[in-house]
């Protein structure tokens, strides 16, 4: 049987009026009729709103006014799509409610996730010059090879902690830090020792992550976390702003670093320093979750909206049931 699912809230004239014309209809369009409060969860209420009554046909869907020629239209199209399906049963239908719950659950509190996974993420290669003044070289092994693959790593635009310094630039960065060729005592054009050394008690011990990569994230953190308070205000950036704050000083930065190293090309050697990492991460991740967060949002509350309609149904249905055995 053809189910027809319509959205409604209580004291509402027209939700009546509709159901009145799907009943009028019923005989002509044999149908489920399925009814669903939206004032039962707080998306299905923001997502509807004063729209309310809305039907829903399979692909079809009638928002207020509705009209009864609209509607027998509808339902004869919806009629001419529709091929009835086995109803799920037994331990496949428990199967696949829970798994809608377990993706409801993520889609609501995806944002909770998303910044408690950038805070581990960031919050990991700080405890690994922790581990190691601590003497726990094993673990603090792990997350220096773990993030290995992930970033260069290189000491000399890392952070340290527990030495003199909280840097070590090189001299070419002109900063007023002990350059990283006096205190490690080694050529910065070993890049294999630069990003496999660690520290020891005097200089400190390296951060897991670069300055920039630290930046990055912490930009994601920051900004993840502002999103959460002002989620509900906070447009999409515009594409050129976000390349403009967001990609062109990042760019530069690391593209000046590059040409600067290459031999034989007519660019001078340049080597950025660690406020300028910083800054320009920062800009990155902060610009980055600008542009992405509120069309996740948007998706996520489309996508809430469906499932918990979904659940409602199958609640409902569920209740029917039952009743119907009593």
């Amino acid at each position: 049987m053809m189910r027809v699912i319509l959205y409604t809230k209580r004291d509402c004239r027209l939700c009546k009026e509709a159901r009145s014309k799907l009943d009028a209809l019923k005989d002509e369009f044999h149908h489920e009729l399925v009814m669903i409060d939206i004032e039962v969860d707080p998306a299905l209420k923001d997502h509807f709103g004063d729209k309310v009554p809305v039907i829903e046909v399979g692909p079809y869907m009638l928002c207020k006014p509705i009209d009864e020629t609209d509607l027998r239209i509808t339902l004869g199209a919806a009629k001419n799509r529709y091929f009835e399906k086995k109803p799920l049963s037994g331990k496949k239908r428990s199967q696949t409610i829970a798994m809608m719950r377990l993706v409801l659950f993520i889609i609501r509190h995806w944002l909770l996730l998303f910044n408690l996974f950038v805070a581990l993420y960031l919050a990991l290669p700080f405890a690994a010059p922790i581990l190691m003044n601590q003497g726990l070289t094993g673990p603090a092994g792990m997350i220096y090879k773990l993030y290995g693959p992930l970033c260069n790593q290189l000491a000399y635009r890392s952070w340290f902690l527990f030495g003199e310094q909280p840097a070590y630039p090189i001299e070419a960065a002109g900063t007023s830090f002990n350059a990283y060729e006096e205190m490690i005592g080694m050529s910065p054009n070993d890049l294999f020792y630069a990003s496999q050394y660690i520290g020891n008690e005097k200089v400190g011990y390296k951060v897991a992550l670069c300055e920039r990569c630290v930046a990055i994230y912490a930009g994601l953190l920051f900004a993840g976390i502002l999103f959460a308070i002002l989620r509900k205000r906070l447009k999409p950036i515009s594409i050129f702003a976000w390349v403009l704050l967001g990609i062109v000083p990042i760019g530069l930065d690391g593209i000046s670093q590059l040409v600067g190293a290459i031999p034989f090309l007519p660019f001078p050697s340049r080597e950025s320093t660690p406020l300028i990492r910083t800054v320009v991460g920062i800009l990155f991740g902060v610009m980055n979750v600008w542009l992405a967060y509120p069309y996740m949002e948007e998706s996520m509350r489309e996508a809430r909206v469906s499932i918990t309609a979904k659940l409602v149904r199958v609640d409902q249905q569920q209740s029917m049931y039952e009743h119907s055995d009593v």
